[in-house]
């Protein structure tokens, strides 16, 4: 998936930091596609903290992080927000091998399948 440059460009730096320790925590290899709900960190005052909703995709599987960001000097801290409920799930994607014996299950009882995928929600 294409990166996204519809954000503003002075989120750059903390959501390209934060992408590098989601990965160092993970041991993963994520790409960064875009950021989501920024406004919060648009309005933060100097040295305030925010949160900042990432979405990652590694391959074919995307998923959403929400991080809260602390600025520390020229760097950044991070750590994962508190989220009780998420609206969007943070896997966007079914999970890896799912989808294919979803599609093959219905596929043996219908003619057809028409999928239908509302903001990450399938």
């Amino acid at each position: 998936m294409d990166s996204d440059q519809d954000f503003p460009a002075s989120l750059r730096p903390q959501a390209e930091a934060a992408l590098l320790w989601i990965n160092a925590t993970q041991g993963a290899t994520f790409t960064l596609t875009t950021v989501v709900g920024y406004e919060g960190a648009l309005s933060a005052k100097a040295g305030e903290s925010y949160e900042l909703g990432l979405v990652l995709c590694n391959g074919d599987i995307c998923t959403r992080e929400l991080i809260q960001v602390e600025p520390s000097g020229d760097k950044f801290l991070f750590s994962y927000a508190d989220v009780k409920e998420r609206e969007i799930p943070p896997l966007l994607d079914p999970p890896e091998g799912l989808r294919s014996g979803w599609v093959d299950s219905v596929l043996a009882k219908h003619e057809f399948v028409v999928m239908v995928f509302y903001r990450g929600l399938w």
